[in-house]
């Protein structure tokens, strides 16, 4: 069975994801999942920041086991392309049959950002209300849906981009505003969905109990947050051990991460009332494996 895009699309929601990719990461934490780390290529098609990249991303658990091959080209955005592609083949782990392959890239979209909407649940102070979007593409778009239907008290979203047009663009649809990136990053929660190679979000202009939601830049050595706002802030990782390996958030800053949100969601751990919080993702195949297993039984409980 293939399932292409708009397949998925047809069939997988945040309504049904949030909470699985909720239980997910819980069960990561716990020890249930097996995820060896991720292995990256780098294609050699460009130099320097628009070299793109090739991983191949296994994991077992449950009934299913599956593997995603996930590509980051950076220059495709001038070309009218999509900068990440995906497939992911989805297998019985009683009898390692195959049960579908689908296309990986709205699943990768969408459990970005659902992964994102449970740390917020988890992690955000009761009264939020105003959310600061670094980043006007494909992610900010998602992370407005998904976030909204967890916390609907986030009524101001403000966007910031190095693009002003695309901020504007991005504003007008979604009944935000565009703002400089100092309101944007004065917010309750800051969403930071760059591409950019380097810090874009300085910790000055932060609030004393911001929460950061830190999702672009992944790659070793790639920032999008400076010194001041990795080493202010009490740093939580949907995975300590993949985050400190492909984070240059962490690894460049020297920050610690203190804290798995799988654990924090199972209550193992406390998070730190009134302090300044950083949740970083980076990605995980358990996240993929879970929004494809979503996909898989919706698309085989539709009569043929």
């Amino acid at each position: 069975m293939y399932v292409p895009e708009q397949e998925v699309r047809a069939v997988l929601t945040y309504q049904a994801l949030i909470p699985a990719i909720r239980q997910a990461l819980i069960d990561y934490s716990a020890g249930k999942v097996e995820q060896p780390p991720r292995t990256i290529l780098r294609a050699g098609n460009a130099e320097g920041f628009l070299n793109g990249w090739f991983a191949v991303m296994p994991v077992i658990c449950g009934d299913v086991m599956g593997v995603k091959t996930v590509k980051f080209y950076p220059g495709n955005a001038d070309k009218g392309l999509q900068t990440h592609m995906a497939v992911i083949e989805l297998l019985s782990r009683s009898t390692g049959e195959p049960l579908a392959v689908m296309d990986g890239r709205l699943i990768t979209e969408m459990r970005t950002a659902a992964v994102s909407a449970v740390a917020l649940a988890a992690l955000a102070r009761p009264e939020a209300c105003s959310l600061g979007i670094l980043g006007s593409g494909v992610q900010a778009r998602s992370h407005i849906q998904a976030l909204r239907l967890v916390w609907p008290a986030l009524t101001d979203i403000r966007i910031w981009s190095r693009t002003p047009a695309n901020a504007e663009r991005l504003a007008a649809e979604t009944g935000a505003r565009a703002v400089p990136i100092e309101e944007a990053a004065a917010a309750d929660v800051v969403l930071t969905v760059t591409a950019s190679p380097g810090p874009v979000l300085e910790g000055r202009w932060l609030a004393a109990h911001a929460l950061v939601l830190a999702v672009g830049a992944t790659g070793a050595s790639l920032r999008e947050l400076d010194d001041e706002a990795m080493l202010s802030s009490f740093v939580v990782a949907e995975s300590r051990s993949s985050v400190e390996r492909e984070s240059g958030d962490v690894r460049l800053s020297g920050a610690r991460v203190q804290a798995e949100i799988g654990d924090i969601l199972f209550g193992s751990v406390a998070a730190p009332a009134g302090r300044r919080m950083v949740f970083k993702s980076v990605g995980m195949a358990i996240e993929d494996l879970t929004a494809a297993r979503l996909v898989w039984q919706a698309r085989t409980s539709i009569p043929q």
